[in-house]
């Protein structure tokens, strides 16, 4: 069975960093987009980044230049550096295997198709 494993998140105050980690196993990860998406506090879905199986990367307007997002294929692992972090993005945060890295909707554990971790709170505090 496939499964991502979610670590990091916390709470930080405005203009920390914090480091999510989505280990994944049961798929091959080297051929496998791998994307995060957060639920925000008035329950919306928003896309946040994204990396391919060949390693390009894409984030949302909001935290580009702030998140960074990578992985590691010795380790199944992609990880979100959040630095910067600002109120705004306080959320739950999910690591997902799409079939289709999808960027302008998504609903939570849903949509796009595909493998979906357990979420991971962050809180901002301003």
């Amino acid at each position: 069975a496939v499964e991502l494993v979610v670590s990091g998140g916390g709470s930080v105050q405005a203009g920390g960093s914090l480091r999510l980690s989505c280990t994944a196993s049961g798929l091959s990860f080297d051929t496998s987009d791998m994307a995060w998406y957060r639920q925000t506090p008035g329950n919306e879905c928003e896309f946040v980044s994204a990396i391919t199986s060949k390693r390009t990367t894409s984030y949302s307007d909001s935290v580009k230049g702030r998140f960074t997002i990578s992985r590691d294929s010795a380790k199944n692992q992609v990880d979100l550096q959040m630095n910067n972090l600002v109120a705004e993005d306080t959320a739950v945060y999910y690591c997902t295997s799409p079939r289709n890295i999808i960027r302008d909707r998504c609903e939570i554990r849903v949509f796009p198709f595909g493998y979906w971790g357990q979420g991971t709170q962050v809180t901002v505090s301003s």
